[in-house]
């Protein structure tokens, strides 16, 4: 799950550095290899059966008009469809001499050079945007070019300088300028069905969000492929097709871009996201439709072309205002997805919205193309949120196989308590009471024996046989910990009293014990019980300090309302595999020990609902933690 992140995140961001460099919109040419045509000349044409022949024969010179190509295009007149183009070609000595024609506005296109039709481009949609290379002879320098220009929409005419040069430098960047415009798009759409692929292998619920996102940079790489000249010139055939991709990408871009905004942050305030989306979902279906009705009838067609333009355009200033505001809403939260997303967002934001006004202030005489640098941006934030949340996805797998390692752990110490408690109960009353026989015979035995050897034999059968007797009694504890006489416990009092019992045993070690405690600290409990689960955690501790040892015990009330007993030592400390296994019979690190004291410590604690847990490195010492819920006094 994190490599594919990873390597979409480097392929869009790549992309999004290399756009300014690779996609703006000026050719390179040699001063030496190319001339510039900057002036030519235009006549509407309101005859559309009018030849070139009629219109060399017939020059009307008060009907020619001079432009230049830093002219806006003329307003096309009422009822005209038509206009002629005409200049003049330099004189040149070129090996393969070429002439490329830029933005060239019209949807048919026929040029003519010495009254010979050289270059016919008709087309059955209304996409006016024409890129031009065509090939010279060398016997056509000076020559007269004419060229007839037709369209549907509002505007004709040439916007850009005319190049004639060699053609290898013109074809060279012909190519270069309008193939990253392809490269970008398709690598869009690549990225976008590749993360999509992916993507069904996760998590279920996070699909929707998911797929929203594919298709909102799927809807990015179609719209800006059906915008390059370059697939309408090279795949004439389907032409029609790639021109209507634009408005099914346009089509799906809002929808899917609030379903992915909905996923991350909910339906915003008073549910504004959602009923946008919805809004939009239902704006997108009928514009569909609205589109397949408009193949049936030009009427139609023409409605559906003036409405669609104001519905994108609406479309995209309200919902990037309401993304705005919901941005701003949650970037003040310090949320971070919000603050990502703001930055990749308001870039694309700013040059959208004012390319769109620009549009209209132009009237609608613009090309859009700076949006495509700042859609890169926003596409690189939304899949650094989406790397983001599979990261945070993974991590909380991770986290929730921690537990449930944590889980069985706890399970099978549970389960191994459980068959002690059952053995304890069943087996600790009638071993103790033949142990306490035994003890009291041999006691008499020992008052009787005259013999020094056969007296220690006495002592060590006895002290042996405590010994075996105060392991019975913590079975007997663990087995039944509950405290059946409980009171309200002053903990600095019971641990001041523990602190006079073993201060001495600590001083014999070569240690001391230090008390730092809190007053008001109370608990319920059994003092008794209590006492032995400390002394037994405070035991351990003298045991494990070497010379200049000290045992630091504090008691202090911490923010969830429990009272918190910390033993701290600088004794040998452990490893972490010893940690682990604390608490379980039979394992100590003492030459004697049985480990059971811990265990009953553990269990008296856990029915007083508390719980504790030990913090240790080797060489350094151990830190005890006891959690055990207060009461008010």
């Amino acid at each position: 799950m994190k490599a594919i992140p990873k390597f979409v995140i480097v392929l869009v961001i790549s992309l999004f550095i290399a756009i300014p460099f690779l996609s703006t919109p000026s050719y390179a040419f040699s001063d030496t290899l190319t001339t510039a045509i900057t002036e030519w000349e235009m006549m509407w044409e309101k005859d559309s059966s009018n030849t070139v022949q009629n219109v060399i024969s017939n020059n009307k010179s008060g009907e020619w008009h001079s432009f230049s190509y830093e002219d806006k295009l003329p307003v096309k007149p009422a009822n005209v469809h038509s206009a002629w183009l005409r200049f003049q070609l330099p004189a040149f000595d070129l090996a393969r001499p070429a002439l490329l024609i830029s933005k060239l506005t019209a949807k048919d296109v026929k040029i003519f050079i010495d009254n010979k039709l050289i270059y016919e481009s008709h087309r059955n949609y209304p996409y006016n945007k024409n890129e031009i290379l065509l090939s010279l002879n060398p016997n056509e320098s000076k020559q007269m070019v004419y060229i007839l220009l037709h369209t549907d929409s509002a505007w004709l005419g040439l916007k850009k300088q005319i190049i004639v040069g060699e053609n290898q430098i013109l074809s060279k960047d012909y190519l270069k300028k309008d193939i990253f415009d392809v490269v970008i798009g398709g690598a869009l759409v690549f990225v976008s069905l590749a993360m999509f692929l992916c993507f069904i292998f996760l998590n279920k619920s996070y699909l929707v969000g998911l797929s929203s996102l594919c298709i909102f940079i799927f809807s990015i790489g179609v719209m800006i492929l059906a915008l390059t000249p370059y697939l309408h010139t090279v795949y004439k055939d389907y032409g029609l097709v790639i021109y209507y991709m634009f408005d099914v990408g346009s089509n799906l871009l809002i929808p899917s871009i609030f379903f992915f905004f909905e996923k991350i942050f909910g339906r915003g305030p008073f549910g504004l996201v959602s009923r946008f989306r919805k809004l939009q979902v239902v704006v997108s279906t009928m514009s569909i439709l609205w589109l397949l009705a408009s193949f049936t009838s030009d009427k139609i067609g023409n409605l559906y072309t003036t409405a669609t333009i104001f519905t994108f355009g609406g479309s995209i200033i309200i919902g990037n205002s309401l993304l705005i505001i919901f941005l701003v809403k949650y970037c003040l939260q310090r949320n971070k997805d919000a603050i990502i997303l703001t930055t990749g967002f308001g870039m694309f934001a700013a040059i959208g919205v004012s390319e769109v006004i620009w549009y209209f202030i132009q009237d609608m005489n613009y090309d859009l193309f700076f949006w495509k640098w700042g859609i890169l941006s926003f596409v690189a934030s939304l899949i650094i949120i989406l790397a983001r949340r599979i990261l945070q996805n993974y991590e909380q797998v991770v986290k929730y196989s921690k537990q449930l390692e944590v889980f069985n752990n706890e399970l099978q110490r549970s389960e191994k308590m459980e068959i002690i408690s059952q053995l304890a109960a069943s087996v600790a009353h009638e071993v103790r009471n033949p142990l306490q026989v035994t003890r009291g015979f041999l006691q008499l035995l020992r008052e009787k024996t005259t013999s020094d050897k056969d007296n220690s034999f006495m002592v060590l059968a006895i002290d042996e046989l405590d010994r075996a007797s105060e392991i019975i009694t913590d079975f007997l504890t663990f087995a039944k910990p509950q405290l059946e006489q409980t009171t309200l416990l002053n903990v600095a009092e019971e641990i001041q009293k523990i602190e006079g019992i073993l201060a001495p045993l600590a001083t014999m070690q070569g240690g001391i014990i230090k008390v730092d405690l809190a007053s008001d600290l109370y608990v319920r409990g059994n003092s008794s019980k209590l006492k032995q689960a400390l002394i037994n955690i405070i035991k351990n501790s003298i045991e494990a300090l070497d010379k200049d040892g000290i045992i630091h015990i504090r008691a202090y009330m911490d923010d969830s309302g429990h009272v918190v007993i910390c033993i701290k030592d600088n004794g040998e400390g452990m490893h972490e595999a010893d940690l682990k296994r604390l608490g379980e019979p039979y394992y100590s690190k003492k030459t004697k020990g049985t480990g059971l004291g811990l265990m009953v410590t553990f269990r008296i604690i856990e029915v007083m609902q508390g719980r504790v847990e030990f913090i240790s490195d080797k060489g350094v010492g151990t830190e005890a933690i006891i959690h055990i819920p207060s009461v008010n006094k």
